[in-house]
């Protein structure tokens, strides 16, 4: 307000005030700035955020969100499936403002370090545009009391990261690996027959299962055409890898197992939960079974 003191002094020489603008133009500053800090000075009210009103406090909406995170079938979601899980519910708010309020409450799972990306050998996609052009199979490893270390296979579709079959066994020979795709086709195309599951693709890694002669000569008995990954790059793969993420993260690191038989019914109940309730991002916040009557539609509709 130094600018106001000068202007109303008096010329010396003239006896009249300086006024505001001589002094502004003689220190080159533009008028528009001065009345502006002057309005904010004189504005009794602290500066408020613009547009529409929230309908929820901050204290409203992290009661919501922690109902959202007790309620929710499965643990460790994101700020982006939980403000999904609130939109549901009606509860419309922004994403970021979500993600303010559980990083400030400690919400949030924990995240891994991301690592140096290399250069990849391909640059195209393993996502479908609908459902059964290609699905992937891969075995992981899960653990019991009664058996010890225990081989678990399952199969997903890439388009609606639907998981289409699941099997565990003592040991993962070729022959237990046939089993989700066994499950798969049955529940997909009705039955079991020769050339059943033409134009559908199957992508897996260079695992001895996968790559033996029994393997192979089983699907492409159904129809169905092999497509293995490149060798070392995981990531075409990546839908089945995403799926075992969920998996050990949902269920096989949260519980321990007594026996073979308990794990099984503990996978094929996950598989359910999963398919029905599991939010997944590319699909627009859609469960799996959603994404699948959502794109059978769009197809019948074609």
């Amino acid at each position: 307000m130094e600018v106001a003191c000068v202007s109303r002094a008096r010329s010396a020489s003239t006896g009249r005030t300086y006024g505001l603008a001589r002094v502004l133009k003689a220190w080159g500053l533009p008028r528009s700035t001065f009345y502006e800090r002057r309005r904010r000075l004189l504005c009794l009210r602290p500066p408020a955020r613009r547009g529409p009103k929230t309908r929820y406090s901050d204290e409203d909406l992290l009661a919501e969100i922690r109902r959202t995170i007790q309620e929710s079938p499965f643990h460790g979601e994101g700020h982006r499936k939980v403000w999904a899980r609130l939109r549901v519910r009606e509860v419309r708010t922004s994403m970021r403002r979500v993600l303010r309020l559980m990083r400030e409450n400690g919400l949030l799972a924990p995240q891994r370090q991301p690592r140096p990306v290399e250069p990849k050998r391909h640059d195209g996609t393993i996502l479908a545009e609908r459902p059964n052009p290609m699905w992937g199979i891969d075995a992981t490893v899960g653990f019991t009391v009664a058996e010890g270390r225990v081989a678990i296979f399952a199969m997903v579709d890439h388009a609606t990261a639907e998981c289409l079959g699941i099997h565990v066994a003592r040991r993962g020979t070729r022959f237990e690996a046939l089993e989700p795709v066994r499950r798969a086709v049955h529940e997909q195309f009705g039955g079991f027959a020769e050339g059943i599951a033409c134009g559908v693709r199957l992508r897996h890694d260079h695992g001895s299962q996968f790559m033996s002669d029994d393997f192979q000569a089983e699907i492409a008995f159904l129809g169905i055409a092999s497509s293995p990954a490149f060798v070392r790059e995981p990531e075409g793969n990546g839908c089945i890898k995403r799926f075992f993420r969920t998996l050990k993260e949902q269920l096989l690191w949260v519980r321990d197992f007594t026996t073979l038989e308990e794990l099984a019914g503990a996978l094929e109940e996950f598989r359910q939960r999963y398919n029905d309730h599991w939010l997944v991002e590319r699909l627009s916040f859609q469960s799996p079974r959603q994404a699948r009557q959502r794109l059978l539609a769009l197809e019948a509709a074609a």
